[in-house]
Parts: C-alpha cells; sequence; structure tokens
C-alpha cells in the first residue's frame, strides 16, 4: 500500500492503465472472438497506429507552440484560432499554386501573423492574455468560415492535392510498428521537432532565456537581455510550431471543413491538455498527445466495427472524458512564476 502510494496519482494511473492493458491482452490471446478480443485487435492493429500518428499531428505542434509562449511568460490560450486560420489558407494557398508545400508555407505565414498581432496586444498593450487568446480563436473561427464562404460559396472548400506518404519498403510491413513507416512527411516532421524543441529549451541560450523569462524576467532583464525580444520570440515561435500543425490537418485530407467548430474541433484546447499534464517537457507534451489521439483512433474504430452494444455517441465521448479526467490529474504541475504577468524594462 505504501509503495502505491508513493507512486502518486499519476503514477498510480500509469499502474492502473497498464494492468487493464493487460488484461485485456490475455483475453484477446485466449478469446479472440469475445468483445475484448476485438478490442485487443484494434490496439495492436497498425492502422490504429497510423491513424493515432495523424491525428497526433495538429495537437503536437500545438502543443510544442504552447510550451515556447507559456514558458516565457505568455499564456498562448487561442492555439485553437491559430491551428483555424492555417488550416484554411494552406488549403487556399495550394489550391492557386498548386503545390502542398507552399500551402503548407502559406499556412505557417497566416498563423504567425495572427500570433504576432496576440503578441502586440499582449505584450505592447498589456491586454488581458487569457481574453485575448480567447478573442484569437474567435476571430479564426468567424475568419475562416467567411473566407470559404467568400470564395468558395460555402464553409468547406474546394478538394486541393494532399500530402503523400512515404513508404519505406520492408519496414512498413513490420507488425503494428510498420505504421511508423508508412506516414506522411509531417509525422516524421512532428518527431524532429519535439526533439528539437527538447534541446532548444534545456540546451541552448534562447531556451534558458526563454525559462528566465517566464521564471524570472527581472534577472533576464539585469543580465541584459531583453524580456519583450523573449517573449516576442517565443510567441512567434507559437504561431509558426501551431502553424505547421494547423496547416498539416487540412492538407492531410486536401480540404478545409469550416462547419461548427470546424475541422480543427478543440484540438488546440486539447493541446494545452497535452503539454500541461506533460509539465512543459516536449517529450511528455508529446507522449500525452499519442495517448489522447491513440484513444481517438480507438474510439473511430470502435464506431466502425460496432465492437460494443452501446451508442455511438456516447463512444464518441471516450477521448473527451479522458481529457476531462486528466485534466484532474495536473495539479502537480508547475506553472511558471511570471506567467500571465506584464513586465516593463527595468521596472522594480
Amino acid at each position: 500500500m505504501d509503495r502505491i502510494r508513493s507512486l502518486g496519482v499519476r503514477g498510480s494511473v500509469a499502474v492502473v492503465t497498464l494492468f487493464l492493458l493487460a488484461v485485456i491482452g490475455i483475453i484477446g490471446v485466449f478469446h479472440p472472438e469475445s468483445n475484448l478480443g476485438q478490442l485487443f485487435d484494434i490496439l495492436t492493429s497498425a492502422d490504429t497506429l497510423s491513424s493515432a500518428l495523424r491525428l497526433s499531428v495538429p495537437i503536437a505542434f500545438a502543443a510544442l507552440g504552447g510550451i515556447f509562449a507559456e514558458k516565457s511568460g505568455v499564456i498562448n490560450i487561442g492555439l485553437e484560432g491559430l491551428l483555424i486560420i492555417a488550416a484554411f489558407f494552406g488549403v487556399y494557398a495550394t489550391e492557386i499554386t498548386g503545390s502542398v508545400w507552399i500551402g503548407m508555407g502559406a499556412g505557417v505565414l497566416s498563423s504567425t501573423l495572427l500570433a504576432a498581432l496576440f503578441g502586440v496586444v499582449c505584450i505592447e498593450f498589456r491586454a488581458d492574455q487569457i481574453i485575448a487568446g480567447l478573442a484569437v480563436w474567435l476571430i479564426a473561427l468567424g475568419l475562416a468560415p467567411f473566407l470559404s464562404q467568400v470564395i468558395y460559396n460555402g464553409p468547406n472548400t474546394v478538394s486541393v492535392k494532399s500530402l503523400e506518404t512515404i513508404t519505406i519498403p520492408y519496414l512498413s510491413e513490420i507488425p503494428f510498428f510498420g505504421a511508423l513507416f508508412d506516414a506522411s512527411p509531417v509525422v516524421y516532421l512532428m518527431f524532429v521537432a519535439v526533439a528539437a524543441s527538447w534541446y532548444t529549451l534545456n540546451r541552448t541560450s534562447f531556451g534558458r532565456w526563454v525559462i528566465a523569462s517566464g521564471e524570472n524576467p527581472k534577472a533576464l532583464d539585469t543580465a541584459g537581455v531583453s524580456v519583450r525580444r523573449v517573449r516576442y520570440a517565443a510567441v512567434l515561435l507559437s504561431g509558426v510550431l501551431s502553424g505547421i500543425g494547423g496547416a498539416a490537418l487540412s492538407l492531410s485530407l486536401g480540404q478545409f471543413i469550416g462547419n461548427g467548430a470546424t475541422m480543427v474541433n478543440g484540438k488546440g484546447f486539447i493541446a494545452i491538455v497535452a503539454y500541461l499534464f506533460g509539465n512543459y517537457n516536449p517529450i511528455g507534451a508529446m507522449l500525452s498527445t499519442l495517448l489522447f489521439a491513440g484513444l481517438e483512433a480507438v474510439q473511430i474504430a470502435l464506431q466502425v466495427g460496432n465492437v460494443f452494444a452501446i451508442p455511438q455517441s456516447l463512444v464518441r465521448t471516450i477521448p473527451y472524458l479522458t481529457v476531462v479526467i486528466v485534466l484532474a490529474l495536473v495539479g502537480n504541475t508547475r506553472v511558471p512564476e511570471a506567467a500571465g504577468d506584464y513586465y516593463e524594462s527595468g521596472e522594480e
């Protein structure tokens, strides 16, 4: 009992999760025809991993962007809006130019410009960061479908060229893990971005400046480094990373869908949960993202296969219910000391 308590809440959840997976695995092996056996097949399917990786891309990139912004002291809850605007302009530019990669660049540019506007409002004019972040989301939520309506006579754009899949011979045929070698270029870029973000934050001067800007901006200012410039750089970087995620989302499908909450559908807010649960660590955020995306992929497969005799509307709540549970477990996350605080150079 003492050992379980020593694990803490997160450790205990991990142990329980592994135990449940082991039970599902045992039943799945010996009773493959049962419901749990079918669930085991879904969990160990290469298609599920492939879907999880694809769904992870926008969440992971937005989470990385959120880490840099908040680590610097600027809380950017407008990640959802950055994803939306990039998703639209990625498709629009692809349709005009015929190039997916120019479309990616346009999506990143649009997201970065919106992030720059957010930065100016928060850093120069001292606006409340939460309200400004909500404004970014609402602007994008209204602007992208409006532009689509004007250009395409509807909230959804036309279909354009989509990102192609890179298939590595032989390796792609490995059971389950073969999905890692049969994926879109942005999936590989996602792993590179996670590693680069971790290295930047932990092994470079810029990373140390970002951390100091969010923890003790006065000390950073005293050392002769401009807190304002560091925060601008971090906010712009959040725009670049979110732009990659948003453009990759729409260009993986080859279309922007602007109905309702748009095709982004809360992924920016899930990204915030991911990096909080990962305690502002890019690797932890990536693992949290894979958890959410994996559950999303599983619930899609459960709906298609109609494995359990429960309403599909209830099955669709599985990933979001998990988000709520995770939110309840992020109490140990340490928020940067100066997150959300305005700082003026030279102030006491």
